[in-house]
């Protein structure tokens, strides 16, 4: 996985250096190993390795991740004990009945699932997330979109890695640039001004 922030870092080295000053170091074990005691589940080995790089970055303005912020591993623990707490005061539920969402085949119709692990935000209550309890049809640490006021739960890429990797070729083919104001943008987002 490291080859993947050697190149992540070559792009914001020609087109937006300051971004660098945001990388954190590498997660430790213990990091990591807390996080994994705190959902009662392992984490893909992909996230592991990726995150011994880089946790993520620290909280910004600006995100690496289409104006997301990539979380670091104490900011995911924060971000799963607030959709936690949300989910135990039964703010998913509406007369008793619980609140579905409308997801892709492969996602639970779960509103919140303790299993989904938010890796981004766009500080507003949404994520993308790792599922690791999917339905039969979808594949364990699938990618998957949370919004906080919408049902759609969507399918974003089959794997950690693939996200990773997926992103990058499309940071490197030009499809995402950097604005100053946000941070690493796709193209063609209503982000993409400079004032």
């Amino acid at each position: 996985m490291q080859e993947y922030w050697i190149r992540w870092e070559s792009w914001m080295k020609q087109y937006a250096p300051g971004l660098l000053t945001i990388l954190q170091p590498g997660a430790s074990f213990e990091a990591v190993a807390s996080l994994e005691k705190l959902i009662n589940a392992t984490l893909p080995a992909s996230f592991k390795a990726f995150y011994a790089v880089h946790n993520g970055q620290v909280k910004a303005r600006t995100g690496l991740v289409d104006a997301d912020q990539l979380l670091s591993v104490a900011d995911i623990i924060t971000q799963w004990h607030h959709w936690k707490d949300l989910l135990d005061s039964e703010t998913f539920t509406y007369n008793e009945e619980p609140i579905f969402s409308a997801p892709d085949t492969g996602i639970k119709n779960d509103w919140w699932n303790p299993l989904w692990i938010p890796i981004t935000s766009d500080g507003f209550g949404n994520h993308l997330c790792i599922d690791l309890d999917p339905t039969p049809e979808g594949q364990p640490g699938q990618i998957i979109t949370l919004w906080h006021d919408d049902a759609h739960r969507a399918i974003v890429a089959p794997s950690f890695e693939d996200w990773v990797k997926d992103y990058l070729n499309a940071l490197e083919k030009g499809d995402y640039i950097f604005v100053k104001k946000w941070g690493i943008v796709h193209k063609d987002t209503f982000l993409n001004y400079n004032d």
